[in-house]
């Protein structure tokens, strides 16, 4: 066990936009104080309609970079599709721990009752080998319903801009599930992107019935919690950083929903 130590070192938060601060928010509750810098790939969205090549070359050059300018203690990849395809690359370059983000099929397939579970992602978190291998080692007796549905990130892009989502785009996420053969028999869904818990709640009213929905967000914080067990944070919040690859004007729309996670610093990389 490691002797408990005090540290500014912060916590790296990185997805392609701001889908990533579902499991912030998470993370803040189990650790209130720890300096955090949240790092949005906004030059490359979407990530879900890039080839899996582009992207295991793209995220651990800018992971580095990253890591290299703001010294973090611990990196989370809050990004489905970034951890499906690259989490292994940047672990292998990286000298500090990384925590990645996979879809929640084992909790879902404990959750459902009719056996019929729905999966909501990116077009690439849904074709990765991964998924396939979590559902099989997981959920191998239940049936998962996949659907690609990347026009959901916009949607809640434009949730945190205080804009309401277009509702053909989540009409369209849930139709995708629903039309599919025993779609109608879907008791539990699995929001496999970061984004999607942000539109949570327009997705519960375009079902027909109540859904269970999950995403990983809660474990991935109280992994994060476990591999800091022995830091000492700071005894009150300091502000944190959001940096983007694209420019910080593009920010401005995002000021106030960013203030609420104590992100109050903008910067560019």
């Amino acid at each position: 066990m490691k002797a408990e130590q005090a540290t500014t070192a912060p916590l790296l938060f990185f997805d392609t936009g701001i889908g990533g601060l579902s499991i912030l928010r998470e993370s803040q509750k189990l650790m209130p104080t720890a300096p955090v810098i949240y790092a949005a790939d906004y030059a490359g969205m979407p990530y879900g309609m890039k080839s899996e090549e582009e992207l295991s070359t793209r995220i651990p050059l800018l992971l580095g970079r990253l890591v290299e300018r703001y010294k973090p203690q611990l990196v989370t990849i809050a990004c489905n599709t970034a951890s499906t395809i690259a989490l292994d690359v940047v672990r292998s370059v990286l000298d500090i721990p990384v925590v990645g983000t996979v879809p929640a099929i084992k909790p879902a397939s404990q959750m459902t009752k009719t056996g019929v579970i729905g999966l909501l992602g990116t077009k690439a978190t849904i074709r990765q080998p991964y998924v396939d291998r979590l559902a099989a080692e997981f959920a191998p007796d239940k049936k998962i319903l996949r659907f690609g549905a990347p026009d959901l990130v916009y949607a809640a892009e434009a949730r945190l801009r205080d804009e309401v989502p277009d509702p053909k785009i989540i009409s369209r996420a849930v139709s995708g599930l629903t039309d599919q053969e025993y779609g109608d028999q879907i008791d539990t869904v699995i929001l496999a992107c970061t984004h999607f818990p942000l539109v949570q709640e327009e997705l519960q009213k375009s079902f027909v019935r109540d859904i269970q929905f999950i995403d990983g967000s809660n474990g991935i914080a109280r992994r994060i919690a476990d591999l800091t067990q022995h830091v000492i944070w700071p005894k009150s919040p300091k502000n944190g950083v959001f940096v983007t690859t694209g420019t910080v004007e593009q920010l401005s729309s995002y000021q106030s929903a960013l203030k609420t996670f104590g992100l109050t610093t903008l910067e560019a990389l």
